[in-house]
């Protein structure tokens, strides 16, 4: 695309970003501004975004060390087939995608986990992700589950080794993923719902906890948080409580643009429901590098990983 389309991609972008209130916030919030070429630069000339974050995953009672890893990236999805694009076309939409991982032990066995997220970066004609994906893997079997918008609903087909999950397809009503949360805070934080919504649980989170993912009421505020990023700075933390399952997810990012995730904090009573203890999931940023890891795949590119925590884990090491 051309560099006057991305340049009008984010006129139309900015102008949604501003035009949003703050109705349902005890407090408002001012979030930075930020010119064309600020975003073009940020997201179009360094890579992906690559954050580490040292994870404490609460999993059978218990919590559990990991890692988290987010990688934000711009590319092209074909709109009609819902897909990287191989090749230019009016067809194509940009959007920043989000590859959400997250490996720990759980005892003898490994956990993995990706979310993927689609999401549009002309949030005024696609305020919601057009596609939104997520697996498990772990020595039991694995589950799948994708998301795709269409007229007013999103298709959902779902594939798990549970009996009582199955195969399973259907519709949801187009209301706001919670997994839409994460890319929208990076383009567009102050589009964040506030006040009473409904919400469609995250894919994660109704998987590991064997729930249908039926949307629900939640309540969502938006308020400043003490303390500085990594980057130094000044943090806001929005946070989603969910009455019918007794949970509250908190999101702490930048007030200003890049609006980089510094932590997140996701509280709930386990599978027993109300006869479980409330545990909390917690994931805190400790680095972050900006590359094009598509273009580092050789054995002599792994040393990277000390730039982002990973090495000890991930070469062998304690």
């Amino acid at each position: 695309i051309p560099m006057h389309s991305y340049r009008m991609l984010l006129i139309i972008l900015m102008t949604a970003f501003f035009a949003a209130t703050n109705a349902y916030s005890s407090e408002t919030i001012n979030f930075g501004t930020y010119t064309s070429d600020e975003f073009q630069n940020y997201w179009y000339s360094q890579g992906a975004e690559i954050s580490r974050f040292k994870l404490q995953q609460s999993r059978y009672g218990e919590i559990h060390d990991g890692d988290a890893v987010l990688v934000f990236v711009t590319e092209e999805l074909n709109r009609a087939t819902q897909v990287k694009a191989d090749r230019p076309g009016r067809q194509n939409v940009p959007v920043l995608k989000l590859n959400a991982v997250r490996k720990f032990f759980t005892g003898i066995y490994p956990y993995s986990i990706m979310t993927s997220i689609f999401a549009p970066i002309n949030v005024r004609e696609y305020p919601l992700p057009l596609k939104i994906t997520s697996s498990t893997q772990e020595w039991c079997g694995q589950v799948y589950t994708q998301m795709n918008l269409g007229d007013g609903e999103y298709r959902v087909r779902s594939h798990s080794y549970f009996e009582e999950e199955g195969d399973q397809n259907f519709n949801l009503k187009k209301h706001v993923p919670e997994d839409a949360i994460w890319t929208m805070i990076r383009l567009a934080p102050q589009n964040l719902p506030r006040g009473d919504f409904f919400v469609i649980p995250g894919t994660v989170f109704s998987r590991l906890m064997h729930r249908a993912l039926t949307p629900q009421k939640a309540l969502a505020t938006l308020e400043p948080f003490d303390g500085k990023s990594l980057e130094g700075q000044s943090l806001v933390r929005y946070t989603i409580d969910f009455s019918k399952e007794q949970r509250s997810l908190r999101i702490v990012f930048e007030k200003d643009f890049p609006y980089r995730i510094q932590n997140w904090e996701d509280s709930h009573r386990g599978l027993r429901g109300m006869n479980s203890k409330a545990l909390t999931t917690r994931a805190t940023r400790t680095h972050t590098i900006m590359n094009a890891y598509w273009q580092h795949h050789g054995n002599k590119d792994r040393a990277s990983l000390k730039k982002l925590g990973l090495a000890a884990r991930e070469m062998g090491g304690n």
